[in-house]
């Protein structure tokens, strides 16, 4: 797909000209996804709703940006947690669940891990929880911030989801590091431990598993997050440790030794 940028004619003799910006996806050129995001949005039986923190609108490696441009059931609200007045979907869904004889026609969940005091449920065992005439009656709920952003949108909005949604989660390790760019083709920053992953990835795994053709929505997806991280890549050097941590594996070294 061909992308059209907007410039100024003059940007390249001004030193403090814009970059250039593509129109269609809205990323500087020099790491334009045109060429890898569907020309018309992969449509999915499951609505997705992504609460966005309001620092990572901006934020150069936000990956809902472009998940928003592949999907075409998919809303993105800007705020810190969710509550009535938000989403006319999360609205009906909450007034429907509070009801006497509440006549729910959605399964709604929220990607979070769980705690010892809001367990979560693993999504694949989520999904098999229900028959397959509900197939197609799902709702997913995601939260795009740091760590401490998303745990503190979480706590936030819980008293309104816990009404009616279930709290699911993917395969995770609180007992393992989480990695980088540099070990992890698909993470863009830093992750606090094993299995944690970009909104974008998450999203496509948990379509994998609540779409009938989900292996094939997520392959597309998790195509155009890597080559949006190998554009990332391309332009990151290797971060050297820092002093004193250098001398503290030098002196484990030699210990060992």
């Amino acid at each position: 797909m061909m992308s059209d940028f907007m410039h100024d004619d003059n940007q390249f003799n001004h030193p403090n000209a814009r970059r250039r910006i593509c129109n269609v996806c809205e990323r500087p050129a020099t790491v334009c996804l045109c060429d890898s995001i569907p020309a018309e949005p992969f449509s999915t039986s499951t609505q997705i709703i992504i609460l966005q923190h309001p620092h990572e609108r901006r934020h150069p490696l936000a990956t809902v940006p472009v998940l928003n441009k592949c999907l075409r059931s998919c809303q993105t609200l800007i705020g810190r947690r969710l509550r009535r007045g938000g989403s006319a979907l999360l609205d009906s869904l909450h007034d429907a669940a509070t009801e006497e004889n509440p006549k729910q026609c959605l399964h709604v969940a929220f990607l979070f891990p769980g705690t010892d005091l809001t367990p979560s449920m693993e999504i694949n065992q989520w999904k098999s929880s229900f028959g397959d005439d509900d197939s197609n009656k799902f709702v997913l709920i995601a939260f795009d911030g740091t760590w401490k952003h998303a745990k503190e949108m979480v706590c936030s909005s819980f008293p309104f989801l816990s009404k009616f949604a279930t709290q699911v989660c993917l395969n995770y390790d609180v007992n393992v590091d989480g990695g980088t760019i540099y070990n992890s083709e698909l993470i863009l920053r830093k992750e606090p431990f094993g299995g944690c992953m970009s909104t974008m990835e998450a999203v496509a795994r948990c379509l994998r598993v609540l779409e009938p053709n989900g292996v094939d929505i997520e392959s597309k997806l998790i195509s155009v997050l890597r080559t949006m991280v190998s554009f990332q890549a391309s332009f990151l050097k290797p971060l050297k440790p820092r002093p004193k941590l250098l001398k503290t594996r030098k002196d484990d070294e030699k210990k060992i030794s």
